[in-house]
């Protein structure tokens, strides 16, 4: 349900145009497809978050399918996969996983979504590319 209330990007252009606006608040832009279970967990969280980090975030979702331009640049071959951009500048975090370019796994907890998107919030504004995540998700995948 979350998905039809947030703002969807529909080509290259507006994924460009949306993290090149926002001068003071960070760009979350979930990547993946609107019908995949994954996206619509984690739509559901963005949206219940969506009002209460308002002040220093902003979430758009990017159907996959839809727009192509971002695949191969950003390795979009998870079903959901979240980035985070401030001022132009792609932010990273390290979850534990391995990869800090995104965050590829579901939380199930709002909470836990808010303090990552605030701490990524915190460094960008102290001009860090890379920050460390509240907590540790090393163990979170289950292979």
């Amino acid at each position: 349900m979350g998905s039809i209330f947030l703002p969807h990007l529909h080509s290259g252009w507006h994924v460009d145009q949306a993290i090149l606006s926002e001068d003071e608040r960070l760009v979350v832009i979930r990547f993946g497809r609107d019908v995949d279970k994954d996206c619509r967990l984690m739509d559901e969280i963005f949206y219940n978050i969506a009002e209460k980090i308002k002040k220093f975030a902003v979430i758009y979702l990017c159907d996959i399918d839809e727009v192509k331009d971002f695949n191969e640049m950003y390795e979009l071959y998870d079903p959901m996969t979240v980035m985070f951009f401030f001022r132009n500048k792609h932010m990273m975090c390290d979850f534990g996983t391995g990869n800090n370019n995104k965050l590829n796994f579901v939380l199930e907890d709002e909470e836990e979504m808010i303090d990552i998107i605030e701490t990524i919030y915190r460094g960008a504004r102290k001009g860090k590319g890379l920050v460390l995540s509240p907590k540790d998700y090393s163990t979170r995948q289950k292979y």
